[in-house]
């Protein structure tokens, strides 16, 4: 456990104070070559103490997969801010194990961020946008939330895996966040699903009770599909349709349908 006078004080506040992003970050060729031969939880503690100190912060859905990194930055640093974004959408499966990993690993950061009710209000009055509109939908309730909890934040840790496929194949560990530029950590970029599940063995973690039901990758209530066998784990989001990311993690070249509706 780190010692407390190596804990800034700002990770215990609402937002962290202008830090160093607008002036200067290392680059991500930098820091991929000073980590590249440190195991996961050494290049997360390096993230969080050395290279962002007090700047950092970790996006977490508290899904099916999200416990590995959240006992790991239990054990890094059990104050480093954490952002869930609160839809206003999701499985009440999913608060009540949020509130029980928070609980358990006595995380003592966690942010619970929710849409704007005014943009709510006028794109979404009726709850359905989901049905006609899914990107508008993910980008209200999810991306702009995101973005104004990052405000202040150098760099954002994330739970993606390569193996996940589509949008993640070939992901690496660290890499430039496309919208805003600043550093975006991925340490289980290289897992596997096996690595997964032993972590999940070795610390006795808790599963997401929709997990016994099939669901790999749960996400919202409208539209999360079981997985059938030999399928990604990522298969069933948005079933029958060409989306495979809610928009957080969209690279340039990906143009969304938002139904007339850009720049609103």
């Amino acid at each position: 456990m780190t010692p407390p006078d190596r804990i800034p004080a700002g990770w215990l506040e609402e937002a962290p104070a202008q830090g160093a992003f607008a002036g200067g970050l290392p680059r991500v060729d930098e820091l991929a070559q000073r980590w590249s031969e440190a195991d996961t939880e050494t290049m997360l503690a390096g993230m969080i103490h050395d290279e962002f100190p007090g700047q950092i912060a970790l996006v977490s859905s508290f899904g099916a997969e999200a416990a590995v990194l959240l006992h790991m930055v239990a054990g890094i640093e059990p104050r480093l801010p954490i952002i869930f974004l609160d839809t206003g959408k999701l499985f009440g499966e999913t608060l009540r194990y949020r509130d029980r990993l928070v609980a358990d690993l006595g995380l003592s950061n966690v942010r619970s961020i929710k849409p704007d009710a005014a943009r709510l209000d006028a794109l979404d009055p009726d709850g359905v946008l989901w049905f006609g509109n899914p990107d508008m939908c993910c980008h209200i309730r999810k991306v702009e939330p995101l973005a104004r909890a990052l405000t202040g934040f150098d760099a954002w840790i994330t739970g993606r895996k390569g193996f996940h496929g589509g949008e993640r194949d070939g992901l690496q560990r660290i890499e430039r966040n496309h919208d805003d530029d600043r550093i975006k950590i991925n340490p289980l970029a290289l897992w596997q699903r096996a690595d997964i599940d032993a972590y999940f063995d070795r610390h006795a973690l808790p599963r997401h009770p929709l997990e016994a039901e099939g669901f790999l990758s749960i996400g919202c209530m409208p539209r999360p599909d079981r997985v059938a066998p030999g399928e990604h784990p990522r298969a069933g989001r948005w079933r029958g349709s060409e989306k495979t990311e809610c928009g957080s993690h969209l690279t340039p070249n990906r143009k969304w349908n938002m139904g007339g509706m850009d720049g609103i």
